[in-house]
């Protein structure tokens, strides 16, 4: 899997850490602080069990909090870091850091963010990467800035140049408007040295507002195996949507040529907000840690199911149900609200 040139590593690689942006009261979390710091614990508390927790707060104070709520929540404090870093909200996948390993060495990545496509305010989540690393967070690390508008979110790969990707996000007007499908996919395969690139064409999530970012549908197991959402009640409305997707993902072949093996995760029960709008609740947005994987639950008969299909596509790693139910309220889940820094090369 080692090469002599950059590329993006898979989440399954070993790692040093993940990253946290904790939400506060000057966030949309205001209205359910109490409902969703207790999601950030377990999430914490989980982490600090296989590796180490670089944690953004929104001030020093807050800091002291967030602190407190993870000691208490019984997290492996040896392994916590705490930075205060201002931010508009908490979605790390997306404005964190993406890391690429360069003739082995690791470098980051700083793509810009612009609140999926210039719908919510976005300036300090643009910034916090930046501040992190001048503040010492990722241990001197080389870090590039890059002008490419790209979420950690909307981008999957394997360890053998694969990207998976959707034509509805990376193809958005509001994001990379400037270039085509085919300049978008140069600049990609030569920044995360993609050998392919994988499109959907369809899969969307209602209530879900990255304009159909890949982790909350398609996932990487391994270098042959993808688990994807699946909706097989015809009378739900992502039923067509979704089938169409798997008939894509059928038509996918590995980096061997081989179809791969696709493992149907189901779609939980629908879940609405205060207004009646359907929250994207998805098993899809799962998080790859050292020995174990964090998955997203929703008080759901159907989450035993996902656990056991999970717990096959992952053997020898732990599979953690967390509650996710207060994060599907601000529209995403636990891979959302993470991202890992992978671990130096032996």
């Amino acid at each position: 899997m080692v090469r002599n040139h950059q590329f993006l590593p898979p989440e399954w690689v070993p790692q040093q850490a993940v990253l946290l942006t904790w939400p506060h009261a000057e966030s949309d979390w205001l209205p359910i602080m109490g409902r969703v710091e207790p999601v950030f614990v377990a999430i914490g508390r989980a982490v600090t069990a296989h590796e180490a927790l670089i944690v953004s707060c929104l001030n020093d104070a807050h800091c002291e909090h967030v602190g407190k709520q993870l000691h208490e929540g019984g997290a492996d404090m040896s392994r916590v870091t705490l930075y205060p870093v201002p931010s508009n909200d908490s979605w790390v996948r997306d404005h964190g850091p993406i890391t690429v390993l360069h003739d082995g060495q690791r470098i980051l990545l700083d793509y810009q963010f612009n609140g999926w496509g210039n719908k919510y305010e976005a300036a300090l989540d643009n910034r916090l990467s930046i501040r992190l690393h001048e503040m010492g967070a990722f241990d001197g690390l080389a870090m590039e800035t890059m002008e490419l508008v790209l979420e950690g979110g909307s981008i999957e790969v394997d360890s053998r140049g694969t990207l998976l990707t959707t034509a509805e996000c990376l193809l958005s007007p509001e994001r990379n408007p400037q270039y085509s499908r085919e300049e978008l996919e140069a600049l990609l395969k030569g920044q995360l040295g993609l050998e392919r690139i994988l499109w959907l064409e369809h899969g969307q999530l209602e209530g879900d507002d990255t304009d159909g970012h890949v982790d909350t549908l398609a996932r990487f197991c391994d270098d042959r195996t993808i688990a994807y959402v699946s909706c097989d009640d015809r009378d739900d409305p992502h039923y067509e949507s979704l089938k169409a997707m798997e008939k894509e993902l059928q038509g996918f072949t590995d980096a061997d040529g081989q179809p791969y093996k696709l493992v149907p995760l189901p779609l939980p029960a629908a879940q609405y907000d205060e207004e009646g709008q359907r929250l994207p609740a998805t098993y899809a947005n799962f998080l790859i840690i050292n020995g174990a994987v964090l998955l997203p639950t929703y008080a759901d008969p159907l989450d035993a199911i996902a656990e056991e299909r999970l717990a096959e596509c992952f053997p020898g790693r732990e599979i953690i149900p967390i509650d996710a139910r207060p994060l599907i309220h601000q529209y995403g889940s636990i891979h959302c609200v993470t991202m890992q820094l992978p671990a130096a090369l032996g």
